[in-house]
């Protein structure tokens, strides 16, 4: 897989989140890619996660700390590559605006509970809200069975 790195993360205020580690503790719990991607803030190569293509009923949760973060409910195929939402669960997610390439002012998702980047929001989803929440897969885990809504 190939990742980029951004400009950083929510992650960096560790002390601010209910789940926090030292750099080596996350190193140990994550892979490789899951590390690059949920504490260094890359992004996965699109269409690499197998998640873009799940489609049963379930529930995606944070690979760094389990949290509950969207239902499959509310997932669609945005056709970007990368899993997409039309709304996270409730008290699951937190933004934060950060500069992106060419200094194009975007919005970061990050879990609420361990800070780990997830992916970004734009405003071009489709209805009823509106927004897309262009997730990596790499930063996510998937039960299956009855999701939250």
């Amino acid at each position: 897989m190939a990742f980029g790195l951004g400009t950083g993360s929510a992650h960096a205020q560790a002390s601010a989140f209910e789940v926090t580690r030292s750099d080596a503790e996350w190193r140990r719990l994550l892979t490789p890619e899951q590390y690059a991607v949920l504490r260094k803030a890359g992004t996965e190569r699109a269409g690499s996660s197998p998640l873009d293509r799940e489609k049963r009923t379930g529930t995606f949760c944070c690979a760094g700390c389990d949290l509950p973060l969207f239902s499959s409910a509310t997932k669609y195929d945005s056709g970007t590559g990368w899993p997409s939402f039309r709304q996270p669960l409730d008290k699951a997610i937190a933004t934060r605006q950060e500069t992106g390439f060419l200094f194009m002012a975007q919005t970061e998702v990050h879990c609420r509970r361990c800070g780990g980047h997830l992916g970004h929001v734009f405003k071009d989803g489709p209805k009823p809200t509106g927004l897309r929440y262009c997730m990596n897969g790499v930063a996510m885990t998937f039960k299956p069975g009855a999701s939250p809504s």
